[in-house]
Protein backbone atom coordinates (compact mmCIF):
# COMPACT_ATOMS: atom_id res chain seq x y z
CA UNK A 1 0.00 0.00 0.00
CA UNK A 2 3.00 2.22 -0.41
CA UNK A 3 2.75 4.55 -3.17
CA UNK A 4 5.91 7.02 -3.15
CA UNK A 5 6.11 4.91 -6.57
CA UNK A 6 6.26 6.57 -9.47
CA UNK A 7 6.98 8.14 -13.00
CA UNK A 8 9.22 6.66 -15.05
CA UNK A 9 12.18 9.43 -15.42
CA UNK A 10 14.55 8.22 -17.46
CA UNK A 11 17.86 8.16 -15.20
CA UNK A 12 20.19 9.42 -17.57
CA UNK A 13 24.04 7.17 -16.74
CA UNK A 14 27.14 9.33 -16.12
CA UNK A 15 29.15 6.84 -18.56
CA UNK A 16 28.27 3.60 -19.71
CA UNK A 17 30.79 1.82 -17.62
CA UNK A 18 28.54 2.57 -14.63
CA UNK A 19 24.70 1.22 -16.37
CA UNK A 20 23.30 -1.34 -14.28
CA UNK A 21 24.54 -4.45 -14.89
CA UNK A 22 27.64 -4.30 -16.61
CA UNK A 23 30.56 -5.74 -14.86
CA UNK A 24 32.79 -2.39 -15.17
CA UNK A 25 30.34 -0.78 -12.48
CA UNK A 26 31.50 -2.64 -9.71
CA UNK A 27 34.28 -0.95 -8.19
CA UNK A 28 37.96 -1.23 -10.08
CA UNK A 29 40.98 -2.54 -7.45
CA UNK A 30 42.31 1.27 -7.82
CA UNK A 31 38.82 3.12 -7.00
CA UNK A 32 35.74 3.62 -5.15
CA UNK A 33 33.34 0.99 -4.60
CA UNK A 34 30.45 1.69 -5.99
CA UNK A 35 26.75 0.93 -4.90
CA UNK A 36 24.16 1.42 -7.85
CA UNK A 37 20.47 2.47 -5.97
CA UNK A 38 17.07 2.39 -7.39
CA UNK A 39 14.66 4.33 -6.60
CA UNK A 40 10.95 5.16 -7.58
CA UNK A 41 11.12 8.49 -6.21
CA UNK A 42 11.46 11.47 -8.88
CA UNK A 43 15.03 13.22 -8.82
CA UNK A 44 13.48 16.55 -8.49
CA UNK A 45 11.07 15.65 -5.43
CA UNK A 46 12.69 15.50 -1.85
CA UNK A 47 13.01 12.55 -1.87
CA UNK A 48 15.49 12.42 -5.00
CA UNK A 49 16.88 15.70 -3.15
CA UNK A 50 17.39 13.59 -0.10
CA UNK A 51 18.86 10.44 -1.87
CA UNK A 52 21.69 13.18 -3.74
CA UNK A 53 22.69 15.03 -0.67
CA UNK A 54 22.98 11.20 1.05
CA UNK A 55 25.04 10.68 -2.15
CA UNK A 56 27.30 13.55 -1.33
CA UNK A 57 27.61 13.17 2.49
CA UNK A 58 28.84 9.00 2.14
CA UNK A 59 31.31 10.08 -0.84
CA UNK A 60 32.62 12.57 1.63
CA UNK A 61 32.85 11.20 4.72
CA UNK A 62 34.45 7.83 3.16
CA UNK A 63 36.70 10.17 1.50
CA UNK A 64 36.11 8.91 -1.59
CA UNK A 65 36.70 5.41 -0.87
CA UNK A 66 33.29 4.38 -1.91
CA UNK A 67 29.82 6.31 -3.74
CA UNK A 68 26.67 5.68 -4.26
CA UNK A 69 25.14 5.97 -7.63
CA UNK A 70 21.09 6.50 -7.93
CA UNK A 71 19.09 5.26 -10.80
CA UNK A 72 15.57 7.37 -10.15
CA UNK A 73 12.09 7.84 -11.45
CA UNK A 74 12.09 4.23 -11.84
CA UNK A 75 14.56 3.94 -14.29
CA UNK A 76 15.14 0.32 -13.05
CA UNK A 77 11.19 -0.65 -13.20
CA UNK A 78 8.89 -0.87 -10.31
CA UNK A 79 9.85 -2.54 -6.68
CA UNK A 80 9.34 -6.10 -8.16
CA UNK A 81 12.30 -5.50 -10.47
CA UNK A 82 14.68 -3.85 -8.10
CA UNK A 83 13.95 -6.59 -5.60
CA UNK A 84 14.74 -9.30 -9.16
CA UNK A 85 17.65 -7.69 -10.29
CA UNK A 86 19.28 -7.05 -6.67
CA UNK A 87 18.68 -10.97 -6.29
CA UNK A 88 20.68 -10.75 -10.17
CA UNK A 89 23.87 -8.66 -9.36
CA UNK A 90 21.87 -5.97 -11.24
CA UNK A 91 21.88 -3.49 -8.94
CA UNK A 92 22.75 -3.26 -5.10
CA UNK A 93 20.40 -1.37 -3.42
CA UNK A 94 17.07 0.23 -3.14
CA UNK A 95 14.77 2.84 -1.39
CA UNK A 96 11.42 0.87 -1.56
CA UNK A 97 8.14 0.76 0.06
CA UNK A 98 6.88 -1.77 2.31
CA UNK A 99 5.57 -3.49 -0.40
CA UNK A 100 8.87 -3.63 -1.88
CA UNK A 101 10.44 -5.17 1.86
CA UNK A 102 7.78 -7.21 1.92
CA UNK A 103 8.96 -9.23 -1.22
CA UNK A 104 12.04 -9.78 0.74
CA UNK A 105 10.62 -10.45 4.56
CA UNK A 106 6.59 -11.10 4.12
CA UNK A 107 6.22 -10.57 8.16
CA UNK A 108 7.24 -7.13 7.95
CA UNK A 109 3.32 -6.30 5.98
CA UNK A 110 2.38 -6.43 9.65
CA UNK A 111 3.19 -2.95 9.56
CA UNK A 112 0.39 -1.76 7.04
CA UNK A 113 -2.16 -3.88 8.37
CA UNK A 114 -5.00 -1.33 7.81
CA UNK A 115 -6.65 0.43 11.01
CA UNK A 116 -3.35 -0.57 13.24
CA UNK A 117 -0.83 1.73 12.49
CA UNK A 118 -2.39 5.48 11.90
CA UNK A 119 -0.16 7.47 13.63
CA UNK A 120 3.73 8.77 13.81
CA UNK A 121 4.73 8.10 17.12
CA UNK A 122 2.95 4.21 17.48
CA UNK A 123 5.05 3.50 14.17
CA UNK A 124 8.28 4.64 15.86
CA UNK A 125 7.50 2.88 19.17
CA UNK A 126 6.63 -0.24 17.45
CA UNK A 127 9.66 -0.40 14.70
CA UNK A 128 11.91 0.90 17.79
CA UNK A 129 11.01 -2.47 19.50
CA UNK A 130 11.37 -4.32 16.55
CA UNK A 131 13.68 -2.98 14.63
CA UNK A 132 16.30 -5.57 15.72
CA UNK A 133 14.05 -8.55 14.75
CA UNK A 134 13.31 -7.43 11.36
CA UNK A 135 16.87 -6.70 10.61
CA UNK A 136 17.53 -10.46 11.56
CA UNK A 137 15.20 -11.72 8.67
CA UNK A 138 16.79 -9.23 6.42
CA UNK A 139 20.38 -10.85 7.36
CA UNK A 140 18.80 -14.02 6.84
CA UNK A 141 17.63 -13.39 3.02
CA UNK A 142 20.96 -11.55 2.42
CA UNK A 143 20.17 -7.88 2.67
CA UNK A 144 20.86 -4.96 4.91
CA UNK A 145 18.44 -2.99 6.32
CA UNK A 146 20.08 -0.09 6.43
CA UNK A 147 17.21 2.53 7.65
CA UNK A 148 13.24 3.26 7.61
CA UNK A 149 11.82 5.61 5.94
CA UNK A 150 8.24 7.93 6.10
CA UNK A 151 5.75 8.54 3.30
CA UNK A 152 2.84 10.41 5.17
CA UNK A 153 -0.86 9.25 6.15
CA UNK A 154 -2.56 7.14 3.79
CA UNK A 155 -6.07 7.39 2.92
CA UNK A 156 -8.50 6.93 0.55
CA UNK A 157 -9.00 9.19 -2.68
CA UNK A 158 -11.59 8.93 -5.06
CA UNK A 159 -13.29 10.21 -7.76
CA UNK A 160 -17.07 9.36 -6.86
CA UNK A 161 -18.05 10.06 -3.47
CA UNK A 162 -18.02 8.03 -0.74
CA UNK A 163 -18.44 7.38 3.32
CA UNK A 164 -18.63 4.06 4.22
CA UNK A 165 -16.93 1.02 3.04
CA UNK A 166 -20.14 -0.71 1.10
CA UNK A 167 -19.61 2.14 -1.10
CA UNK A 168 -16.41 0.95 -2.77
CA UNK A 169 -18.25 -2.06 -3.95
CA UNK A 170 -19.62 -0.77 -7.20
CA UNK A 171 -16.64 1.03 -7.77
CA UNK A 172 -12.86 0.55 -9.44
CA UNK A 173 -10.73 0.83 -6.87
CA UNK A 174 -7.03 0.25 -7.31
CA UNK A 175 -4.46 -2.17 -5.75
CA UNK A 176 -0.92 -2.78 -6.17
CA UNK A 177 -1.12 -5.93 -8.23
CA UNK A 178 2.22 -6.90 -5.55
CA UNK A 179 0.58 -5.55 -1.96
CA UNK A 180 -1.34 -8.07 -0.53
CA UNK A 181 -2.70 -5.69 2.08
CA UNK A 182 -4.63 -3.22 0.96
CA UNK A 183 -5.98 -6.08 -2.08
CA UNK A 184 -6.81 -8.01 1.11
CA UNK A 185 -9.20 -5.19 2.61
CA UNK A 186 -10.77 -4.75 -0.71
CA UNK A 187 -11.68 -8.14 -0.72
CA UNK A 188 -13.43 -8.00 3.12
CA UNK A 189 -15.26 -5.28 1.98
CA UNK A 190 -16.82 -6.78 -1.56
CA UNK A 191 -14.75 -4.81 -3.96
CA UNK A 192 -13.26 -5.90 -7.10
CA UNK A 193 -9.74 -4.29 -6.90
CA UNK A 194 -8.14 -3.60 -10.42
CA UNK A 195 -4.71 -4.80 -9.80
CA UNK A 196 -1.98 -3.25 -12.05
CA UNK A 197 1.39 -1.50 -11.30
CA UNK A 198 1.88 1.66 -10.05
CA UNK A 199 2.36 3.45 -13.12
CA UNK A 200 -0.52 2.80 -14.98
CA UNK A 201 -2.43 4.18 -12.50
CA UNK A 202 -2.73 7.39 -13.80
CA UNK A 203 -3.36 6.06 -16.99
CA UNK A 204 -6.28 4.32 -15.24
CA UNK A 205 -7.45 7.61 -13.41
CA UNK A 206 -7.69 8.88 -17.31
CA UNK A 207 -9.87 5.86 -19.19
CA UNK A 208 -11.67 5.94 -15.70
CA UNK A 209 -10.56 2.53 -15.40
CA UNK A 210 -9.78 3.14 -11.79
CA UNK A 211 -11.41 5.54 -9.67
CA UNK A 212 -10.32 5.10 -6.43
CA UNK A 213 -6.74 4.86 -5.10
CA UNK A 214 -5.15 4.75 -1.54
CA UNK A 215 -2.11 7.75 -0.86
CA UNK A 216 -1.51 10.45 1.08
CA UNK A 217 -1.91 13.82 0.07
CA UNK A 218 2.14 14.25 -0.46
CA UNK A 219 1.70 11.71 -2.94
CA UNK A 220 -1.18 12.34 -4.65
CA UNK A 221 0.30 16.22 -5.24
CA UNK A 222 4.05 15.13 -6.36
CA UNK A 223 2.76 12.47 -8.69
CA UNK A 224 -0.32 14.43 -10.03
CA UNK A 225 -3.02 12.04 -9.31
CA UNK A 226 -5.02 15.08 -7.34
CA UNK A 227 -5.89 16.17 -10.78
CA UNK A 228 -8.24 13.16 -11.41
CA UNK A 229 -9.67 13.08 -8.26
CA UNK A 230 -12.48 14.63 -6.62
CA UNK A 231 -12.95 13.28 -3.00
CA UNK A 232 -10.59 12.06 -0.01
CA UNK A 233 -11.13 10.62 3.25
CA UNK A 234 -10.30 12.76 6.46
CA UNK A 235 -9.12 9.69 8.52
CA UNK A 236 -6.23 7.54 7.28
CA UNK A 237 -6.08 3.25 7.03
CA UNK A 238 -2.58 3.20 8.07
CA UNK A 239 1.06 5.12 7.16
CA UNK A 240 2.94 4.65 3.93
CA UNK A 241 6.57 3.16 5.35
CA UNK A 242 9.27 2.65 3.27
CA UNK A 243 13.48 1.57 3.63
CA UNK A 244 16.47 1.45 1.89
CA UNK A 245 18.42 -2.25 2.07
CA UNK A 246 21.28 -3.23 0.30
CA UNK A 247 22.76 -6.34 -0.72
CA UNK A 248 24.53 -8.52 2.11
CA UNK A 249 27.76 -9.36 -0.20
CA UNK A 250 28.03 -5.82 -1.60
CA UNK A 251 27.43 -4.14 2.04
CA UNK A 252 30.33 -6.69 3.03
CA UNK A 253 33.37 -5.71 0.28
CA UNK A 254 32.91 -2.17 2.58
CA UNK A 255 35.18 -1.79 5.26
CA UNK A 256 33.68 -2.23 8.78
CA UNK A 257 34.58 1.76 8.58
CA UNK A 258 32.42 2.87 5.78
CA UNK A 259 30.08 0.23 6.86
CA UNK A 260 29.24 2.13 10.04
CA UNK A 261 29.35 5.61 7.69
CA UNK A 262 27.06 3.94 5.46
CA UNK A 263 24.58 2.93 8.27
CA UNK A 264 25.30 6.56 9.81
CA UNK A 265 24.73 8.94 6.72
CA UNK A 266 21.46 6.47 5.67
CA UNK A 267 20.12 7.15 8.87
CA UNK A 268 20.69 11.00 8.99
CA UNK A 269 19.01 11.20 5.48
CA UNK A 270 16.17 8.98 6.33
CA UNK A 271 15.13 11.39 9.58
CA UNK A 272 15.47 14.35 7.77
CA UNK A 273 13.63 13.06 4.96
CA UNK A 274 10.81 12.10 8.01
CA UNK A 275 10.69 15.67 8.97
CA UNK A 276 10.13 16.82 5.68
CA UNK A 277 6.97 14.27 5.21
CA UNK A 278 5.49 15.16 8.10
CA UNK A 279 5.25 18.44 7.35
CA UNK A 280 4.90 18.43 3.59
CA UNK A 281 1.81 15.61 3.81
CA UNK A 282 0.08 17.93 6.25
CA UNK A 283 0.83 21.15 3.91
CA UNK A 284 -0.42 19.06 1.05
CA UNK A 285 -3.83 17.85 2.88
CA UNK A 286 -4.66 21.55 3.38
CA UNK A 287 -3.40 22.66 -0.78
CA UNK A 288 -6.03 19.50 -1.70
CA UNK A 289 -8.76 21.33 0.26
CA UNK A 290 -7.99 24.76 -1.13
CA UNK A 291 -7.85 23.44 -4.34
CA UNK A 292 -11.42 22.06 -4.42
CA UNK A 293 -11.22 18.41 -3.05
CA UNK A 294 -13.68 17.41 -1.02
CA UNK A 295 -12.87 16.26 2.19
CA UNK A 296 -14.82 13.16 3.61
CA UNK A 297 -15.11 12.62 6.69
CA UNK A 298 -15.94 8.69 7.82
CA UNK A 299 -16.34 9.13 11.75
CA UNK A 300 -20.12 8.35 11.06
CA UNK A 301 -19.67 4.87 9.88
CA UNK A 302 -16.14 4.45 11.88
CA UNK A 303 -17.31 1.79 13.14
CA UNK A 304 -17.82 0.16 9.85
CA UNK A 305 -14.35 0.90 8.74
CA UNK A 306 -12.58 -0.45 11.79
CA UNK A 307 -14.87 -3.78 11.01
CA UNK A 308 -13.38 -4.29 8.05
CA UNK A 309 -9.90 -3.25 9.14
CA UNK A 310 -9.96 -5.56 12.37
CA UNK A 311 -11.25 -8.50 9.49
CA UNK A 312 -9.14 -7.74 7.20
CA UNK A 313 -6.26 -7.80 9.94
CA UNK A 314 -7.49 -11.15 11.08
CA UNK A 315 -7.71 -12.72 7.71
CA UNK A 316 -3.73 -11.84 6.92
CA UNK A 317 -2.67 -12.93 9.53
CA UNK A 318 -1.22 -17.01 9.23
CA UNK A 319 -0.63 -15.97 5.57
CA UNK A 320 1.08 -13.12 5.32
CA UNK A 321 2.41 -12.29 9.38
CA UNK A 322 2.29 -14.93 12.27
CA UNK A 323 -0.68 -14.45 14.51
CA UNK A 324 1.59 -13.65 17.41
CA UNK A 325 3.77 -10.66 15.87
CA UNK A 326 0.30 -9.39 15.11
CA UNK A 327 -0.81 -9.27 18.56
CA UNK A 328 2.53 -8.18 19.84
CA UNK A 329 2.29 -4.99 17.58
CA UNK A 330 -1.43 -4.84 18.45
CA UNK A 331 -0.22 -4.40 21.96
CA UNK A 332 2.44 -1.64 21.29
CA UNK A 333 0.44 0.04 18.88
CA UNK A 334 -2.03 0.53 21.41
CA UNK A 335 0.46 1.64 24.13
CA UNK A 336 -0.06 5.20 25.52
Amino acid sequence: MNTWKYWLVVAVATATLFLPGSPASKAAADGPIVIRYASLAPPSSAFGKVLKAWGRTFKKETQGRAEIRFYSGGSQGDERDFIRKMRAGQIDAAGISTTGMGMVVRPILVLTAPGLITEVKQLIRVRTELRHRFEELFDDAGFVLLTWGDGGKNRLFSTRPFARPTDLKSGRPWAWKDDPVFAGYLGVIGANAVRVGVNEVYGGLQTRMIDTVPSSAMMAVAIQWYTKLSYMAKQNINLLIGGSIVKQDVFDRLTPEDQEILRSTAERGARAMDRIVLRDDARAYQTLIQRGITEVDLSPYQAEWDAVAAKTREQLAGRVYSKSLLLEVTKLAAEK
